[in-house]
């Protein structure tokens, strides 16, 4: 069975910043793998499933607003209820407001911003469309 994979691409934006200087708080990074985790489990059970626990979380290099984050999670084990999952937050483009306002830069080579890994639960009856 080919792993089941999503991938989410977003501009942070000022309405993102919780700290001076137009930083990104690293919690905004957990709600995008949520998203990307309930998207894991509706392609893999047909129901959006519970978070249950991270295991691991990694935050390694500042976001800002204007950048350009892409997420991308996959389901790494499936057991009886729950599904084992590994995320990378990346920056792709980046703000450059020192040029000017509104100045960007696409990366030649995205920087990962944040890593976790996770696991969430369907309940049995709820799994409708669980992969054999």
């Amino acid at each position: 069975m080919p792993p089941v994979r999503s991938v989410l691409r977003l501009r942070m934006s000022e309405a993102d910043v919780h700290y001076g200087g137009g930083l990104v708080a690293g919690a905004r990074m957990l709600d995008l793998f949520g998203d990307v985790a309930t998207e894991l489990l509706i392609l893999q059970d047909g129901d959006e499933g519970l978070f249950r626990a991270y295991d691991s979380v990694e935050f390694l290099a500042p976001v800002v607003a204007g950048d350009y984050i892409e997420v991308s999670g996959e389901i790494v084990e499936v057991g009886n209820t729950s599904r084992k999952m590994k995320f990378e937050a990346r920056k792709v483009i980046t703000a450059e407001p020192g040029l000017s306002p509104s100045a960007a830069k696409v990366l030649d080579t995205p920087v990962i911003v944040a890593r976790a890994s996770g696991t969430c639960v369907v309940p049995k009856p709820l799994q409708r469309k669980t992969k054999k």
